[in-house]
């Protein structure tokens, strides 16, 4: 394991966007939450660890870091935020406004940690079933300035591993940026440290920053603010975000993974179990679908859950089913959640895998009478997510493709989610090896990731 001392903190700065140019001045300094935003006001921030090798063959250089790799993200993050000004600000929520807002005065800027670390780089980014302690990505996970008057949009860390490496730790308010804007933003700092120009961004990076398309008819911004309002105490404004679960001291990270051969093969199962109970014409099944089924059931058996009814409650990316649409390169929250609900029996019997497909389908089908059924009703479902044991959740997204965030350096050796381990979410991402299959990420106690990553392997050769 890691000796979590070894990581020590070079410099603490603050990176503020270059200033505006005649072509960025119309970029607004503040902009209003929606109700998309609310809904995550204080939600744990998202945490992710890009981890690259250097392969630079000046890398055997000590001063390879702090001449060129530092100086580079440092200057093109400064770039990038020019392009997504309000992020280098705070959320704050004033007495006289009816909710929060997001504000970017002169002065601010992002909070940027450099430090060095000397842990065993290729253990770090072992992607071994279960071999890492979840307490030793800690260290490279930058701290969110928070407080309840005010809460930074972003955080950043930039960890050195000499001669090895590096690892570029984000943390993100989730009542800012969504999985989707989040992964944008980091793109978009990538591509402008790698080709070393800001003005040549390709269309899905340039950031839509418009909050007027975001309509509110049912007025949810009004419904959420004053549930916050009323959490706990009268007035309630504070803009900590809530405890969810607390780490076991054990628990350890897991990387398991579907390759195209095994999704295929979960496909075909499905369908003809579904043949031999009468259904002629089978739907669809996604990819998606197939998957949280299938690592649902390991867990529910893994966990040993004892509850009657299990749910897999997961969010699905509304800019598309909006109306009118959205674009696809809007920045903040366009998420709607869906919940998957079924007997715990049911999905423990020998037709349990179609049970849970059957579950999910049901939920994603729902969003056809409208991806805002309910909605008033989704803070108290959210915020029960890693406090209730017969919730299951997901983070992150294959289609975010996030192996692809080159700096300049190559692709990511590894690329985690650390912040599952409060919410006890599996996170879900594209294969890193790019044969189109997945990744699943779990933190779980050792005893519980022993079986299940068991019930995984056994489950797959049988297909």
């Amino acid at each position: 394991m890691a000796d979590l001392n070894s990581v020590k903190v070079v410099e603490v700065c603050k990176v503020a966007p270059q200033p505006s140019t005649p072509d960025s001045s119309a970029i607004p300094e503040s902009l209003p939450l929606t109700l998309f935003d609310l809904l995550w006001l204080r939600f744990a921030p998202v945490q992710r660890l890009f981890f690259y090798e250097i392969n630079n063959p000046n890398s055997s250089d000590t001063n390879f870091t702090h001449s060129t790799l530092i100086p580079k993200l440092k200057t093109s993050l400064s770039l990038t935020l020019q392009q997504f000004l309000p992020l280098a600000g705070n959320v704050i929520w004033p007495k006289e406004s009816p909710k929060p807002v997001l504000r970017y005065v002169r002065g601010d800027g992002v909070l940027l940690t450099i430090a060095e670390s000397d842990c065993d780089f290729h253990h770090i980014v072992s992607t071994n079933s279960f071999n890492i302690e979840a307490k030793e990505y800690h260290p490279l996970i930058p701290q969110m300035p928070m407080s309840h008057e005010k809460a930074a949009a972003i955080a950043l860390q930039i960890t050195i591993f000499p001669n090895r490496g590096f690892c570029i730790g984000t943390s993100m308010h989730h009542a800012i940026l969504d999985g989707k804007t989040s992964t944008m933003f980091v793109k978009t700092w990538a591509h402008i440290c790698k080709h070393e120009d800001s003005n040549l961004l390709p269309e899905q990076l340039k950031p839509f920053l418009d909050r007027s398309v975001i309509k509110d008819p049912a007025g949810l911004e009004e419904i959420y603010a004053n549930q916050f309002r009323n959490m706990d105490r009268p007035d309630n404004r504070s803009l900590m975000s809530s405890k969810f679960k607390v780490l076991v001291p054990s628990s350890i990270r897991g990387t398991f993974v579907f390759t195209r051969a095994n999704i295929e093969a979960l496909r075909q199962l499905v369908k003809e179990k579904k043949q031999q109970h009468g259904h002629q014409s089978v739907q669809y099944l996604s990819t998606f679908c197939l998957t949280c089924a299938y690592i649902w059931i390991c867990l529910i058996k893994a966990e040993e859950m004892q509850a009657k009814n299990a749910v897999m409650g997961f969010t699905v990316d509304a800019r598309s089913r909006l109306d009118p649409p959205i674009p696809t390169n809007y920045v903040g929250n366009c998420l709607v959640l869906r919940m998957a609900v079924a007997e715990t029996k049911a999905l423990l019997g020998g037709e349990g895998l179609v049970v849970a497909v059957d579950a999910i389908s049901e939920a994603v089908k729902s969003l056809d009478d409208g991806a805002l059924n309910g909605a008033e009703d989704w803070i108290p479902l959210l915020y029960s997510v890693g406090t209730d044991e017969s919730i299951f959740s997901t983070a992150g997204s294959p289609r975010f493709e996030i192996y692809d965030t080159d700096f300049g350096w190559g692709r990511p050796k590894k690329v985690e989610i650390v912040s599952i381990e409060g919410t006890g979410a599996m996170s879900i991402s594209e294969s890193k090896d790019g044969a189109g299959g997945l990744d699943i990420g779990l933190v779980m106690k050792k005893r519980h990731m022993e079986i299940f990553a068991s019930l995984f392997a056994k489950g797959l050769e049988n297909l």
